[in-house]
């Protein structure tokens, strides 16, 4: 996959109002859940979308907060992966009960 313009990455990065952009290399979001373990199980679901994907985020938990950051090495810096591995990722937090 080829790195995305700025353009493009502001485009696609509209439709993510709760990602934000790094350095502008990456993406990143945070989400915070009830308690620990419900942040953990969200991490499990990341874990197998990934996977499925074959492309896996940054993942760091703080207790009730998990924050995940995408970027693709082989492009050096974000791709149309990442936006959408993002999107299936707020899904799933959409469909997390009690978040």
């Amino acid at each position: 996959m080829r790195q995305l313009t700025d353009h493009e990455i502001e485009e696609l990065l509209s439709s993510l109002p709760k990602w934000k952009l790094k350095n502008q290399r990456s993406i990143v979001r945070k989400y915070v859940f009830k308690d620990y373990l419900a942040g953990i199980d969200f991490v499990s679901k990341v874990g197998h979308l990934a996977e499925e994907a074959n492309h896996h985020p940054f993942i760091e938990i703080q207790y009730k907060a998990v924050f995940i950051t995408y970027t693709s090495w082989t492009a050096r810096g974000l791709t149309k992966l990442d936006f959408e591995l993002a999107h299936k990722i707020d899904q799933l937090f959409s469909d997390t009960p009690s978040t």
